[in-house]
């Protein structure tokens, strides 16, 4: 993959909730309506709620062609990225091509802050499935851990997810973020399961930090913890900071370049086994490249929880600020 088709389209990525996730960014890097602190790309330097096309659909989808052409077939196609996606004004248009060109379903990651909007439920459609997030209870906690955009309230963006969730004619899983003393006391915990029922998602799935995080107060949950706090939501749930990604493997292997690894790591850090299970290459090979990249200076290592994840400089440099 070029450099320029980079900038658009990465990985696959190992999803411990997608499988093999093939991702498509659709704003420049940290363009977002949120800041928020538990973010594995560091603080925001783009916070709005300007909706326009920050990527051209034609850029996207030529570099997706290429990708696909390749080859290999991932589990999802997964709208995410380096920011909020549904901050581009394109992201319903481009998801109807996609559709078009190939029959591997469409997932949107969202942080959910701006389905209040009918332009923007509208969008979203066509995609197979959608993955918004609640990290907060109250709007105390959700300006606390959230940092959004001063035009986007607490109730603003509740109401939007749960119109949203009536409206999708398929699935939705919302993801709740847990942080160790904040969010996971027993009594906030309760708080967003009432939010949660209100919502009434498809599936709950319970997260907590794993990657390198924004500010160092961003704490880990335990999983003895997680599972308590797990009985709590209604409907069918589940702890995926646990869940290994399934063991699903490219159709034909792919030649990986530094490239490729790099364009993964900018919205991702990853262990080498993430990068080998994503990219589909022998855990060797993705040490060889990852060893070659520290050696350049191009990507550095970051230990949390006593896992050893890669990153790109700019990304460990903006988690440190």
């Amino acid at each position: 993959m070029s450099k320029a088709d980079s900038a658009f389209v990465y990985g696959p990525v190992p999803s411990r909730r997608l499988g093999r996730s093939l991702g498509v960014d659709l704003v420049p890097f940290k363009t977002c309506t949120y800041d928020c602190v538990y973010c594995q790309l560091g603080r925001t330097t783009n916070k709005t709620c300007k909706r326009r096309e920050y990527i051209s659909v034609k850029s996207i989808l030529a570099a997706l062609k290429k990708k696909l052409a390749a080859g290999d077939s991932p589990d999802y196609i997964t709208i995410s990225g380096s920011g909020e996606p549904t901050l581009n004004s394109g992201i319903g248009d481009l998801i109807a091509r996609v559709k078009a060109l190939t029959d591997i379903p469409v997932a949107v990651i969202t942080n959910g802050s701006l389905l209040w909007m009918r332009d923007v439920q509208d969008a979203l459609m066509a995609a197979d499935l959608v993955l918004p997030s609640l990290d907060a209870g109250n709007k105390e906690l959700f300006r606390y851990v959230n940092r959004p955009h001063r035009s986007i309230s607490f109730d603003l963006m509740v109401n939007g997810i749960a119109a949203f969730t009536r409206r999708f004619q398929k699935e939705t899983w919302l993801e709740v973020f847990l942080l160790g003393g904040v969010t996971a006391i027993p009594a906030e915990v309760k708080k967003i399961a009432s939010v949660v029922a209100r919502i009434d998602p498809a599936r709950v799935q319970l997260n907590t930090v794993t990657r390198p995080p924004t500010e160092e107060f961003a704490l880990t949950v335990n999983q003895d913890e997680m599972k308590r706090d797990l009985r709590l939501f209604p409907g069918p749930a589940e702890v995926i900071s646990e869940n290994k990604p399934p063991k699903s493997r490219p159709t034909r292997t792919p030649a990986v370049t530094e490239t490729d690894i790099l364009a993964l790591l900018r919205r991702r850090p990853c262990t080498f086994s993430d990068v080998a299970h994503g990219l589909g290459i022998h855990k060797m090979e993705a040490l060889k490249h990852l060893d070659a990249l520290v050696e350049e200076g191009t990507v550095t290592t970051v230990l949390v929880d006593g896992r050893n994840f890669y990153a790109t400089v700019g990304v460990t440099d903006a988690t440190r600020s």
